[in-house]
């Protein structure tokens, strides 16, 4: 999708587009969404089954519907842009560095939650607009049925037995997207990483607009290797019932696989059209009876206070053992975005009239 900032609307054109974007690009359910009465939470992909066990519970003490738009981490946060000035939405969740744009824009209300007060420090913003909801990590995927020798190393997937069978999704739209740009860049050097992305390209069937969908694809043997998250990937495998394997890749031949955080984070939309239940829905989302019930989807609780604890938490420690994990700047991200963005659209994708915005069909 073409991103289109407020800045680049005016007059009729802006009060239709909100609608116009809402209609085509989410769909007609989407539209729902914004029922009188009703909090509207908007959210990246990956967390429908949280969603779906703690929300009846919240609806039902506050006698208030919550409504989901679900698509994009970028995408998200984009229709939140167009709606800037007549908010359509009281919650967002969505990954960085785009929760840092949502920030930067002016779209979060400062809103220091009582439950934020066991969140790092490192993992919240100052005055409250944001703070991590549920902690992940970066990861790739495959098909372990199909793929029987995993791929450790980013060299390998350069081998002609992936042709045509990777995809990963548009940075400019996915934060784990802007994931693979992030970590490349971080172990290989800026233009070291697209040059190799450029190379990659040549293997690359498609790109799609969310990342959530290519594990669906993994699953149907449609692709061999794609992005994705750790959480999203365990939780679709065990509770989607798709067949896939998180993996993780290192710089180097016999090196260690590496990889970094990539949290789920959840700030107040400023002037949200039900901003009292969209505080209570915040505080809700980050209070201990739901922050318990991360593991349950493979998440790590953002509280520091909530154990990464059960069957499906020894799970996450497993697959974390061994992998290295190394820090990001997202201030430096942010101020890299939009020409990394900008660079991956001219010097990888190119004129090769290549598919970057795949959505799963309705």
């Amino acid at each position: 999708m073409t991103r289109i900032t407020s800045a680049q609307t005016t007059g009729l054109v802006r009060k239709l587009l909100p609608a116009l974007v809402a209609a085509t690009v989410f769909g007609g359910a989407a539209m729902q969404a914004h029922a009188a009465g009703a909090v509207v939470l908007y959210t990246a992909d990956g967390l429908e089954n949280l969603y779906k066990d703690v929300l009846p519970a919240f609806e039902k003490k506050e006698g208030v519907k919550v409504n989901i738009v679900t698509a994009g981490s970028g995408e998200v946060v984009n229709r939140a842009t167009i709606e800037k000035d007549q908010p359509k939405a009281d919650v967002l969740v969505t990954l960085p560095p785009f929760i840092q744009q949502a920030e930067q824009s002016g779209l979060l209300q400062a809103y220091q939650s009582a439950n934020y007060k066991n969140v790092p420090a490192i993992a919240k913003a100052p005055d409250g607009a944001w703070a991590t909801f549920v902690n992940n990590y970066f990861s790739f995927a495959i098909n372990p049925e199909v793929t029987k020798n995993q791929p450790r190393t980013f060299a390998d997937l350069l081998h002609p037995d992936y042709s045509g069978k990777i995809a990963y999704s548009n940075p400019a739209t996915a934060g784990d997207g802007m994931a693979v740009i992030i970590l490349t860049s971080s172990l290989m050097g800026e233009d070291k990483a697209f040059d190799y992305l450029k190379k990659l390209e040549q293997s690359a069937r498609f790109h799609t607009k969310g990342t959530g969908y290519l594990d669906v694809l993994l699953s149907r043997n449609e692709i061999a290797f794609a992005n994705g998250d750790l959480q999203m990937d365990l939780d679709d495998a065990a509770n989607g019932g798709l067949s896939l394997k998180p993996v993780f890749l290192a710089a180097t031949p016999g090196g260690q696989p590496t990889t970094f955080q990539l949290p789920y984070a959840i700030g107040l939309i400023k002037n949200g059209p039900n901003q009292e239940q969209g505080k209570k829905l915040v505080d809700y989302l980050m209070s201990t009876q739901v922050q318990s019930r991360v593991p349950d989807i493979f998440g790590i609780p953002g509280r520091s206070d909530v154990p990464l604890a059960g069957k499906n938490g020894e799970t996450v420690k497993q697959a974390i053992a061994g992998v290295k994990l190394i820090p990001v700047d997202w201030n430096q991200v942010m101020a890299k975005k939009a020409n990394w963005t900008a660079r991956w659209k001219n010097d990888v994708i190119g004129a090769s009239g290549k598919q970057t915005e795949v959505v799963k069909p309705k």
